[in-house]
C-alpha cells in the first residue's frame, strides 16, 4: 500500500478488511487491458455483514457506511490482486447497488458513501463514473454492493 493511502486511511481510523473470497462461481478480479474489474463487493463492520433494507430497517446513514465498507473492500481487493496500490492509476466506475424500498429515492446519496472514500484515498485520481440503482434484494440481505473498474499501470516486471 501507498504511504500516502495508508496514512490517510489512518487518519480517517479505518484500517483494509482482508479482501474477501468468493462466495460463488466467480473471481474477485480480471485484469485486462489496462483495467482492474472487481466484483461486487459486499460491507463488513468488523467481520459482520451489514444487512437490511433502506426505507424499512436501515436509514440512510447506515447505508452510506455500508457504501463505505463496500469501497475498502473494493481497495483490499486492488491490493491482492495487484500486490500493492503502486499500479493504481484512477477509480475509473462505481456501480452501486441499493437495497432498498420502491419509495427510497436517495440510492445516489448512499453512493456517496463509496465515491467520497475513493476520493479521499486516491485524490484526483478517485473521481469516477458511477451508476447508482436500488434493487429488490441483495445477495446474503446485504443492503448495499459495489463492483469497480480501475484503471492500473504496468507492473514492475513490465507485463
Amino acid at each position: 500500500m501507498t504511504d500516502r493511502i495508508a496514512a490517510k486511511l489512518a487518519e480517517l481510523g479505518l484500517a483494509l478488511p482482508v479482501a474477501a473470497a468468493p462466495v460463488a462461481a466467480y473471481v474477485p478480479t480480471v485484469e485486462v487491458g489496462g483495467l482492474l474489474h472487481i466484483s461486487g463487493q459486499l460491507p463488513f463492520d468488523e467481520g459482520v455483514l451489514m444487512k437490511g433494507r433502506v426505507g424499512e430497517d436501515r436509514d440512510l446513514a447506515y447505508a452510506q457506511m455500508a457504501a463505505e465498507r463496500c469501497a475498502l473492500m473494493l481497495v483490499a481487493q486492488m491490493q491482492k490482486a495487484l500486490g500493492g496500490l503502486d499500479r493504481v492509476v484512477r477509480i475509473v466506475k462505481l456501480g452501486v447497488f441499493v437495497n432498498s424500498t420502491v419509495d427510497f429515492t436517495d440510492q445516489a446519496k448512499v453512493a456517496n458513501g463509496a465515491s467520497e472514500l475513493m476520493v479521499a484515498l486516491f485524490g484526483e485520481a478517485g473521481k469516477h463514473a458511477r451508476s447508482a440503482v436500488g434493487v429488490a434484494v441483495l445477495p446474503l440481505g446485504a443492503v448495499v454492493e459495489v463492483d469497480a473498474i480501475v484503471q492500473v499501470g504496468p507492473s514492475v516486471s513490465g507485463s
